[in-house]
């Protein structure tokens, strides 16, 4: 029994955890912003193209 009281009160390897779970929410961010702006910059030269194809340059 004792040995099952001092398993949960070590607390070895938790920095290793939660620098895991920083990382963890850093990646997901940047590939949820990356999605975001490659969505926004897809859209902003479809609508240039589609001007440009509407409306030729003299």
């Amino acid at each position: 029994m004792k040995k099952l009281i001092a398993f949960f009160k070590e607390e070895d390897g938790l920095e290793t955890v939660e620098y895991g779970i920083i990382l963890g929410l850093i990646v997901a961010g940047t590939i949820g912003l990356v999605v975001t702006i490659g969505n926004w910059v897809n859209t902003s030269f479809t609508n240039v193209s589609t001007e440009l194809t509407a409306n030729p340059p003299n």
